[in-house]
């Protein structure tokens, strides 16, 4: 009755992994309970975790081959706009989001497009707004570009409104550090960098004034919601920006945190279920509106009892 913060199904946004190919459901080792889909049985998943109250999913796609730009994240038959269509016909209520990023898709594994070694800001954004577009020509709900290229929200904003899709939602990962947490997702995503890292364009640990910088900006150009990832090493960043403004904030309860929680709890030293529900309170009660979070399905049906 005098409980402050409460956790409930319709906080959670699911992360989904979506690959070609049919009846597919292959496990993820790093991550015990996740698996990589294919679109038929992605909708499956997807209808288990609305009929639990879960309103929203977001998308992350392996695509069937890579390049060096990335080209199959903005193709009409990709696996992700495959998905998108999928789920919005067979769940016309759930909210589709989807990941914008060219990691998973170069062959070199980094966001952007890399000139003389490095990966160049605006070649990259060109990009991101074609992929943006696509996902949008598809169904999405919304767009949450992950790729922490300066100006991509504006392009992506610009080039929303130009095809048509102007009720497209933009949810920028505004605040994305770069953090040992990502490890397990680079498994599931199949995206891990084949040289060097991520932190010339993903934000040092150690600052948090930074993230209200990147989110001012991010809201200026065009986004409608925001996001801290990770969520747990981070929750002071999360009260700062909820405190900073007032649009629906999002934070992502990352693959390395849901993976520390599951294999503490295989081993007996943790019990699962008391941690993963104090872990998901603690992100709502830092100010989070939104949990992205792997634990959505499990901790559904925990709250479901």
């Amino acid at each position: 009755m005098v409980r402050e913060t409460h956790v409930q199904p319709t906080d959670f946004i699911a992360p989904l992994f979506v690959k070609p190919g049919k009846g597919i459901r292959d496990p993820i080792g790093a991550m015990p309970g996740q698996y990589q889909f294919s679109v038929d049985t992605l909708v499956q998943e997807a209808r288990e975790l609305r009929d639990l109250g879960v309103p929203s999913v977001i998308i992350f796609g392996l695509p069937d081959r890579k390049d060096p730009v990335g080209s199959r994240s903005w193709a009409d038959d990709g696996v992700v706009q495959q998905a998108v269509s999928a789920l919005k016909e067979a769940l016309p209520d759930l909210v589709v989001i989807t990941d914008v990023c060219l990691c998973e898709y170069t062959d070199h594994g980094h966001c952007g497009v890399i000139r003389n070694g490095e990966v160049d800001n605006d070649a990259t954004l060109e990009l991101l707004a074609r992929q943006a577009v696509s996902h949008a020509g598809a169904g999405a709900d919304l767009v949450a570009p992950s790729d922490m290229m300066d100006g991509r929200v504006a392009a992506i904003r610009e080039a929303l409104d130009d095809s048509g899709y102007e009720n497209t939602g933009i949810l920028s990962y505004a605040a994305k550090y770069a953090s040992a947490f990502y490890g397990p997702f680079r498994e599931a995503a199949e995206s891990a960098p084949q040289f060097g890292d991520r932190r010339g364009y993903q934000m040092d640990p150690a600052n948090a004034l930074e993230a209200l910088r990147e989110v001012e900006l991010d809201l200026e150009e065009g986004a409608d919601m925001v996001m801290v990832k990770p969520a747990l090493a981070y929750l002071d960043v999360i009260r700062q920006v909820r405190d900073y403004c007032t649009v629906p904030l999002a934070a992502y309860n990352v693959s390395g945190e849901y993976a520390m929680v599951k294999a503490a709890a295989q081993n007996g030293w943790v019990d699962g279920d008391l941690v993963m529900m104090e872990t998901l309170t603690a992100v709502k009660r830092a100010g989070a509106d939104l949990i992205l979070t792997y634990f959505a399905k499990d901790a559904s049906r925990l709250l479901n009892r």
